[in-house]
């Protein structure tokens, strides 16, 4: 029986961070992975989506590089999707070497865990034990349960297609991951129909924004149906059908892909041990200990609680002690064309938990950078407290609308009015200026 101080169950952002971490504080600590080091983030979401998007970049450029005067005349890319899956994999081995690096002093085990006990955990024949076992285990692509579900095409498997660029695709989910997928693959050419269940896209994000970007989408040439129910995928036309508005309607296309959310992944064994579960996932409490355990805590996509890789590594923090990180201020974004970034409350949020706030607007055509990239759509909306003057919370969609949020998460993880992004200076000409003319719109 090999004995740590921590054992960790997943080697993701929740899992390898916080590996580093308790070994940085004198701790010992085996690091349990059933697959590649770097978890669902990095080897099929964060960095390869975003190596996508970095692609789709280009042809984006390429195509407004007469506008731009580079070009004699407009540029038709030609997208190699064997190219960009092969770049997208020297990305993710150039990063997964570095945490490689970053695990020296960690015991890393690969394979597949079963628990015995809450401490105890079984892995290639060998058994594992520690007072304290954290599970980071995340999540996989959720799916449908619906006739023909097992003929669309996954996000793990969209990232690894190599054959073709689709003529046209049909993606079953408008959130951050569908929508992510259909700015990537309408910039590679592909004609992209959206069919989302909820009435606007991107649900939790605040509505204007949403709406902002599905219009900015569609200008693009993205067809997007909301308020849709799937309910069958035929082959081989690879049709869709769905309920729309009291009709049954279908739509077909050259691939169909299901981009309908993820499920917490539950290691064998853990069933019997956590007594809570909400939707799929592990309850924990405030410390990530799970609820009638002497050491047992679970972090990120297996908790339910934030599926977001920084969300994971913070909580990873937190179940090691650490009482300095605020989860209550965590910014998310969605890399679409343009960008989209929230961070705290949405305005109905505010409106239905009855706060007195003041919203401040601007908008990126009247922001001298955003102009300068031929990139003016775009909105920054700050909602504050009227009283306290504390920022509630920040939309944004436009250009790099995931970097600029930043300031704002700051100043609210710090308990910062809305006075202190008003008494900053900021450099000119920037898109951080546009969080500046929001904040002093607020009277």
């Amino acid at each position: 029986m090999t004995k740590s101080d921590v054992l960790i169950i997943g080697a993701g952002p929740g899992g390898y961070n916080t590996a580093v971490e308790a070994v940085a504080e004198g701790l010992s600590v085996t690091l349990i992975e059933r697959g590649e080091l770097g978890g669902t983030c990095l080897n099929r979401g964060c960095i390869p989506t975003k190596c996508f998007c970095r692609s789709a970049d280009a042809a984006l450029t390429l195509a407004d590089a007469a506008q731009l005067g580079v070009a004699p005349e407009p540029v038709t890319p030609s997208v190699n999707m064997e190219r960009v899956v092969a770049r997208k994999d020297e990305v993710v081995a150039q990063l997964r070497e570095g945490i490689a690096m970053l695990l020296k002093g960690v015991n890393v085990v690969l394979g597949e865990v079963r628990f015995v006990d809450e401490s105890t955990v079984e892995v290639n024949g060998e058994t594992y034990t520690a007072p304290k076992v954290i599970v980071a285990t995340g999540s996989r692509p959720a799916m449908l349960d619906i006739p023909g579900a097992e003929y669309a095409l996954t996000s793990d498997r969209l990232l690894s297609w190599t054959d073709f660029v689709p003529e046209s695709l049909i993606i079953i989910g408008g959130g951050v991951i569908g929508i992510e997928f259909a700015s990537i693959f309408a910039a590679f050419g592909t004609k992209v129909t959206v069919i989302e269940y909820c009435k606007e896209i991107l649900p939790p994000f605040d509505s204007e924004i949403a709406k902002r970007l599905r219009m900015s989408l569609k200008r693009r040439g993205i067809d997007i149906i909301t308020g849709a129910r799937v309910t069958a995928i035929d082959t081989p036309e690879w049709t869709v059908t769905y309920e729309c508005k009291g009709k049954t309607q279908s739509v077909s296309a050259a691939a169909v892909v299901m981009a309908v959310g993820r499920r917490p992944v539950v290691p064998d064994g853990l069933d019997k041990i956590v007594k809570e579960w909400h939707r799929g996932a592990v309850v924990v409490d405030d410390s990530m200990k799970v609820p009638g355990t002497e050491g047992l805590y679970a972090v990120g996509d297996v908790n339910g609680r934030c599926m977001l890789a920084h969300a994971a590594e913070a909580q990873g923090l937190v179940a090691l002690g650490h009482t300095d990180v605020n989860l209550g201020v965590i910014p998310s974004a969605v890399f679409s064309v343009p960008e989209c970034s929230m961070v705290g409350m949405t305005e109905e949020q505010c409106r239905e938990s009855g706060l007195n706030f003041k919203a401040g607007k601007s908008f990126m055509r009247a922001n001298g950078k955003a102009l300068a990239m031929n990139e003016p759509d775009g909105l920054v909306k700050i909602l504050v407290d009227a009283d306290s003057r504390l920022i509630l919370g920040c939309h944004v969609v436009g250009a790099h609308a995931a970097d600029i949020i930043q300031e704002v998460a700051t100043v609210m993880s710090a308990s910062l009015t809305i006075d202190a992004v008003t008494a900053s200076i900021h450099a000119h000409p920037t898109l951080s200026e546009a969080i500046l003319a929001a904040a002093k719109a607020i009277s």
